[in-house]
């Protein structure tokens, strides 16, 4: 297990990163006096409270609280580990991550788990090649119209029969053997090891960076179940992850929607014909973070099923996922296939510019919803288009604000006869929304340890020039022992950037407490000579603290010479401040 990454890289890496280009690439940014505004992705709005400010490299929902690096973005945009947010931008940055040993572990160190899931990899395309038994899966790949280049595109695999072919060949030490029991590979049954996949053809998972995470295996016989999926991993979590989707990213420069299937063979023979863009959920049910990862991808997700019942089920349970989702610009569509087919064999029968053209036709999300709702109602009455009504409004609700929950509602205003307003199913008031400046302006310093928590997050700079004793550090005051380590923190550190200066407390309950005044609204000069003159003030608060001390000492006891002594000294000191005009407010 390598230990823990080092502080030092990752705030040089957030130095490295500019938040604003990072953001940008995910969610459109617009300029807003010196910072980047959008509405927020993580809570549904009207007007732009989400900023992002280059200067400070940090992001701050004024609605919802949201706000983070670099690092946090990622971990909740992209719902990545902390560890895997941090490959993800030294990729982009081309360097490598040091480890240093001993110590806890930033996070579970899984590059063992992916170097052993990708040699599996390897080793099934080369059974594919070369095993004595793998004609039979080659014939069957043939069959079904896949060339070399697809099948290598992919990764395609054989794993041959047998119990062992995989331990005999990574598992002849104990450390390979856990690390193959560990990414699912191998099954324990009465004291014995044997591999999970045999006389499969496989079909390697892939996550967003192309890493190996995971298996699918098809039987080439009647064999049950006909798809084995990997079991749940430190690296795999079917409910997020998606089949085909790298290789989508591969082979498309702009991905402008997305097909959801259901099966491997769905995705790589629609790839046969050149339809690039198809993905496949993994042995489960649409989930929403299936939906965001794909909304992130692209602004319209077709699903496709099968056109028997159990399809449009399906199909009923995706549209019911996808209603909170459906934020401005997402687009949804279903696509029902004839009955006894599916996108492989369909695209195989009919060709790609057919299939494409089914794909062109597809039901939105509003016409295939209110149809399957009409079914259940005679819509030739008033009391079915009022069943219709009270079916339709608790789906809509679920809706965000905005104008396609309006549209929807003005479309079933059609179908019933009845006005908009009629119809209208509100969330509960919330508070007005106001100006983001009103929103900024609403948040000031509430004491002195606040304002200077808040220069130094704003202006970590103000650190290097303080030349003032330290020995405020000592006042009974909330918050102080915090200043003073950011301060040490900062000091140590002149060149840190304001989201790496927040790395250094994720997962304390100061990062909440430090977010807040990292978006205080404060001056916009002088915050050196602020920063000095609010120090000034924190001694002489500590002073006045240590002479009231030291005047109830002396009312109850007889104090000594030194105490004497030190007290007439803070009275000086006092005076003298007094007499610069220095005012203590709190």
């Amino acid at each position: 297990m390598a230990g823990r990454i080092p502080r030092a890289f990752i705030d040089d890496l957030l130095n490295r990163v500019d938040i604003v280009e990072l953001i940008n690439k995910r969610l459109p940014l617009k300029k807003g006096g010196k910072d980047y505004q959008a509405c927020c992705p993580f809570h549904d709005e009207k007007t732009p409270s989400f900023t992002v400010s280059r200067n400070k490299q940090f992001y701050h929902c004024f609605g919802c609280g949201a706000n983070g690096s670099a690092i946090g973005f990622l971990m909740e945009y992209d719902n990545m580990s902390f560890v895997d947010a941090i490959e993800d931008l030294a990729h982009q940055a081309g360097i490598e991550i040091p480890r240093e040993q001993g110590g806890h572990s930033s996070g579970p160190d899984c590059r063992p788990l992916y170097a052993t899931l990708e040699q599996a990899a390897q080793f099934y395309v080369e059974q594919l090649r070369i095993h004595p038994q793998a004609h039979h899966a080659v014939d069957y790949l043939k069959q079904r119209g896949l060339s070399g280049e697809i099948a290598q595109a992919f990764s395609i695999g054989f794993a041959p029969p047998g119990w062992d072919n995989l331990i005999q060949h990574q598992g002849q030490d104990q450390q390979g053997m856990r690390q193959l029991k560990e990414t699912g590979m191998t099954l324990d049954s009465d004291g014995r090891c044997y591999d999970r996949f045999r006389d499969r053809i496989m079909f390697p998972i892939r996550d967003y960076r192309g890493r190996t995470i995971a298996f699918g295996g098809r039987v080439l016989d009647d064999t049950k179940p006909k798809y084995l999926n990997s079991p749940e991993t430190p690296v795999f979590h079917k409910g997020r992850e998606l089949y085909g989707l790298h290789e989508a990213h591969k082979a498309l420069r702009n991905i402008e929607r997305l097909l959801v299937v259901e099966g491997y063979m769905d995705v790589v023979a629609l790839a046969q014909f050149g339809i690039r863009y198809a993905v496949a959920t993994l042995g489960t049910a649409t989930t929403p973070e299936h939906l965001e990862r794909l909304f992130r991808t692209t602004p319209e997700v077709i699903f496709s099923f099968d056109g028997d019942r159990a399809g449009r089920d399906a199909g009923w349970k995706a549209l019911n996922t996808a209603l909170p989702l459906m934020r401005e610009g997402r687009n949804a569509r279903f696509l029902f296939l004839p009955d006894g087919e599916d996108p492989d064999t369909l695209v195989r029968k009919e060709g790609t510019a057919a299939f494409e053209q089914r794909i062109q036709n597809a039901t939105p999300l509003s016409n295939f919803m209110f149809d399957k709702l009409a079914e259940q109602t005679d819509m030739e009455s008033l009391d079915g288009r009022a069943r219709l009504a009270e079916l339709a409004k608790p789906l809509i609700a679920k809706l965000p604000e905005g104008i396609f929950r309006e549209m929807m509602l003005n479309q079933l205003s059609e179908l019933v006869g009845l006005a908009p307003a009629r119809l209208a199913t509100r969330n509960p008031p919330a508070a007005k929304q106001g100006s983001l400046k009103a929103k900024q302006r609403d948040l000031q310093p509430k004491s002195l340890v606040q304002q200077a928590v808040a220069l130094l997050l704003q202006y970590p700079e103000v650190a290097q020039v303080l030349d003032l004793p330290t020995d405020w550090q000592g006042l009974d005051a909330p918050g102080i022992d915090l200043l003073s380590e950011l301060l040490t923190t900062i000091q140590a550190n002149p060149t840190i950037s304001r989201g790496a200066l927040f790395e250094h407390w994720r997962d304390r309950k100061e990062g909440r407490y430090l977010s807040k005044l990292a978006t205080l609204e404060l001056h916009t000069e002088g915050h050196t000579a602020e920063f000095q003159d609010t120090i000034v003030r924190l001694r002489s608060q500590f002073r006045k603290q240590e002479m009231e001390q030291l005047l109830e000492k002396a009312r109850q006891t007889t104090i000594t010479s030194d105490d004497k002594q030190h007290l007439n000294q803070l009275f000086k000191e006092q005076a003298a401040n007094d007499t610069k005009g220095s005012t203590d407010l709190e």
